[in-house]
């Protein structure tokens, strides 16, 4: 987890809007589980370390979403965290049965996600 939150403070140096910053690690996520998709045989052992970020981004924005004190509408709340639970298991299950057109689902989570972010920032 100390690698995927060491990115966020790094993206976040970089730009000030917070929306912004969730974009971009989305964006980052999804361009690694791409780049395993696109080339299996060679990026195969990339697979796990792209799941791996990608499930602890998830694992922030749960946190996030389902804390007390997280000002989003419950309904977005809800939304943001029955997404990051098909991601986790998802995730699971392509780290126990990898499979190259298993990818894709996640690859466009991230990329929907964050283009809604874009499009309401």
């Amino acid at each position: 987890m100390q690698n995927a939150t060491k990115a966020y403070g790094q993206v976040a140096q970089q730009t000030a809007n917070p929306r912004e910053l969730e974009v971009q690690l989305l964006l980052r996520a999804a361009s690694r589980l791409q780049a395993v998709h696109d080339d299996w045989e060679r990026e195969r052992p990339a697979l796990d370390q792209a799941l791996h970020y990608n499930r602890k981004l998830w694992t922030i924005f749960l946190t996030s979403v389902t804390s007390n004190d997280n000002p989003l509408p419950a309904e977005i709340r809800q939304n943001v965290a029955n997404l990051g639970l098909f991601v986790m298991n998802q995730t699971l299950s392509v780290m126990g049965n990898p499979q190259r057109e298993r990818l894709p689902s996640l690859i466009n989570i991230n990329r929907e996600l964050a283009a809604g972010l874009r499009s309401s920032a």
